[in-house]
């Protein structure tokens, strides 16, 4: 539960008003929380941004001290591809 923070942060984003101009997620996707979970559970950290878009989850998290943004399946939630951000 040490990640429980930045879970209630990303939480707050995506429910923001700028969330709200992003894609629509499916409705066989994994639900947003459960996506949360599985990246927490990998040992992201600091996950924000965590959207539909294009087709398919897009988040920003840290792993090992790294910023990377990620794309992940909307049905397994498993990431697919990443790339370094500053």
């Amino acid at each position: 539960m040490k990640n429980l923070p930045a879970a209630i942060a990303a939480a707050l984003f995506v429910l923001s008003p700028a969330a709200a101009l992003a894609d629509q997620p499916g409705a066989d996707w994994m639900p947003m929380d459960q996506v949360l979970q599985k990246l927490m559970a990998k040992g992201y950290t600091n996950i924000s941004k965590l959207e539909a878009d294009d087709g398919r989850w897009e988040a920003k998290a840290m792993l090992n001290g790294a910023r990377q943004k990620l794309y992940l399946d909307p049905r397994s939630g498993e990431v697919i591809g990443q790339k370094p951000t500053r």
